[in-house]
């Protein structure tokens, strides 16, 4: 059956079928400089999982070959396109509440009139489960098939956010916070709390047995991490192999703030390295004002960093070098970081990690970003620096099928075609232009997760 997309909701055998071909424009990255914009493909998927890709005009040839015959087909028109979903790698679910106001202070002074006291409120389940279930759901409406999540210190609270993203069907990786000193009254652990707490929620997710949701070790920052509660963080991650997040060289003061706390080691980087939260799962978010050593630490490691331009903005961090940091093999992928960032959108991360890159030209001379490689540090790049780049980020024969359909000619849609305007065009007016209208369908493992006004 071939179905011409129109934008409307697909048949609900085109969601469950277990062999399903699109055939049209697609986009996607193979490296970090290399990129393809096909103006007539195809796709083929079962059970969740691309098994070919080729040019459209084999389409029936390999429907033979892979015997797709009666597989369902979408076969897109002009103005529209598949692409890889898009992957956010730093964004706190709580600070949700909050997205949009509060840019008037920097980092630490903000952290303490608004952030804080925001996530406190997360002790109260009901209210974060409520909230969690709006953020994932904005989330995915913008196309973001995996994130990495900070919840808040609060156990409970922080299931209830695994609770929402399996609810859903995203693909994230899910941390609860840890804070055992420079913390309020009203919001903070001690130091065996939280390392049991942890150990639980870790456990937790691991025992649902779930391949779309997997923990995440997540000590806020170092100024709010005794050397104890860091110490046995690293050792919970050593002892299940999972994930660490965490913020690095974010801002100015901060360092200094490390630096007073931590005189022993030579710099921010080494004091995380020095009880283990520096391995080659662990992602780093910002990562602004890296030392030419510790660039050399991560590297060594194998860490990743999660670059959040929008956030490094709004609260006047400064502006992180990602061409110098990738030419030094450094992995590099893209968050919103809401709510220091002003939006959850990855399309947001996109435009202003490329006019973080024309700002690093104009002071450093590194060469901008084009608009394709900031779609690679969002798909792509951000599947390498979560350590995933196995299973999605492209659109590869093997890979789970983490894909959207995009429609630039839906109605009310914020961008304008003309007959002149090729398939990078269109692409680019999508991402420099386009928003939450386009997005047409959201695909996790194969499964359509969102549609406009149906899911």
């Amino acid at each position: 059956a071939i179905r011409q997309y129109s934008g409307h909701f697909l048949s609900r055998s085109v969601q469950l079928s277990m062999k399903l071909i699109v055939r049209g424009a697609y986009v996607h990255s193979l490296s970090a400089s290399q990129q393809e914009l096909v103006e007539d493909g195809v796709v083929g998927v079962a059970d969740g999982k691309i098994v070919f890709v080729g040019a459209g005009a084999d389409a029936a040839v390999l429907a033979q070959q892979w015997t797709f015959q009666d597989a369902e087909t979408i076969q897109l028109k002009r103005g529209q396109f598949l692409m890889p979903g898009l992957v956010d790698t730093h964004t706190h679910a709580p600070q949700y509440v909050f997205t949009g106001t509060g840019m008037d202070l920097p980092l630490l002074e903000w952290l303490s009139k608004y952030t804080f006291p925001t996530e406190a409120r997360f002790a109260d389940t009901d209210f974060a489960a409520a909230v969690y279930q709006r953020n994932v759901a904005r989330l995915v409406r913008n196309g973001t098939t995996t994130a990495c999540y900070y919840a808040s210190i609060h156990a409970a609270g922080t299931r209830a956010l695994v609770d929402a993203v399996v609810r859903v069907g995203q693909r994230a990786l899910v941390g609860k916070v840890c804070m055992d000193r420079n913390s309020p009254p009203y919001y903070i652990e001690t130091t065996a709390d939280s390392l049991a707490d942890t150990e639980s929620f870790v456990k937790s997710v691991l025992d649902l047995k779930n391949e779309l949701v997997l923990p995440i070790i997540t000590p806020r920052f170092v100024p709010t991490c005794t050397a104890a509660l860091m110490r046995g963080l690293g050792e919970l991650a050593a002892k299940y192999d999972v994930h660490i997040q965490s913020h690095l060289s974010e801002n100015v003061d901060e360092i200094e703030l490390v630096r007073s706390l931590h005189p022993e080691q030579p710099s921010y980087s080494h004091v995380y390295d020095a009880f283990g939260l520096l391995t080659n799962k662990t992602i780093m978010g910002h990562c602004v004002h890296l030392s030419p050593e510790e660039i050399d630490l991560m590297r060594t490691r194998g860490a990743a960093v999660a670059h959040c331009p929008s956030s490094n903005f709004s609260i006047c961090s400064g502006v992180a070098s990602v061409r110098n940091l990738m030419a030094n093999e450094i992995k590099v992928g893209l968050g919103t970081d809401v709510a220091g960032g002003a939006s959850p959108s990855m399309l947001d991360a996109i435009r202003q990690a490329l006019t973080a890159s024309k700002v690093t030209f104009l002071q450093h001379g590194s060469a901008p970003f084009s608009v394709l490689e900031g779609l690679y540090l969002a798909t792509l790049g951000g599947a390498t620096a979560i350590g995933l780049q196995d299973s999605i980020g492209n659109l590869v024969p093997g890979k789970s099928f983490d894909a959207l359909i995009v429609d630039l000619c839906v109605e009310d849609s914020p961008v304008d075609l003309f007959d002149s305007d090729t398939i990078e065009d269109i692409v680019s007016k999508f991402i420099i232009l386009g928003d939450d209208r386009n997005i047409m369908s959201v695909y996790v493992a194969g499964k359509c997760i969102h549609q406009p006004s149906h899911c």
